[in-house]
């Protein structure tokens, strides 16, 4: 029986394990996301997330104990320095995994570990904002369509001129064409037939 065995061993040792998963924590922090299986992702969100939790408050003492799982310096200052500001609104669920299929030598589930906030695909500003309809109007909406209406309207205004210029342009060269050069030209096709 497996009383109270609530981790998952990944059948390696201890120093394994937690040399795997201190590598993994460094790849996605590095990469932002990373190709796995379905069990050391979700082994590597119960690692990552309490070290994502500290790098939101920059002290020395957060900065060594996350040095102390991931033994990279590099990195933790990466974590410190570009990951941290971006996660600091979000209060946890900092890791999304998404599966992929099966892998074809063994048919182990696959996964891909990413960082939420460094997704552009999800995190799109558009889909955050509120789409409740409120039965109250609000006036800082009607007056920026106001302004993109009258941006519109000038726009318009504009593309009328430009296609008189252009209808100028033929008016031109229908006047050079009726140049004197040209009766002379029809008097000399004129005398040609006249002297046939």
């Amino acid at each position: 029986m497996r009383h109270g065995n609530k981790v998952n061993n990944l059948g390696r040792t201890a120093s394994h394990r937690k040399a795997m998963l201190s590598n993994m924590a460094s790849s996605l922090i590095l990469h932002k996301r990373i190709n796995t299986t379905v069990a050391k992702a979700k082994a590597l969100r119960g690692y990552v997330e309490p070290l994502l939790t500290k790098s939101k408050t920059d002290s020395t003492h957060n900065r060594r104990i996350v040095f102390s799982y991931l033994q990279n310096k590099e990195i933790v200052s990466e974590l410190f320095r570009d990951v941290a500001p971006k996660i600091a609104n979000r209060n946890g669920g900092y890791t999304r995994i998404i599966r992929t299929g099966y892998r074809l030598g063994d048919n182990a589930e696959m996964c891909i570990i990413e960082l939420v906030d460094f997704n552009e695909i999800y995190t799109n500003e558009k889909a955050k904002k509120n789409t409740r309809r409120s039965k109250k109007p609000v006036t800082a909406k009607a007056e920026a369509t106001e302004v993109v209406e009258e941006t519109v309207v000038e726009e318009v205004v504009e593309a009328p001129e430009v296609v008189d210029s252009v209808e100028e342009t033929p008016e031109v060269v229908d006047t050079v064409e009726e140049t004197p050069e040209a009766p002379a030209a029809e008097e000399a096709s004129e005398e040609t037939s006249e002297e046939k």
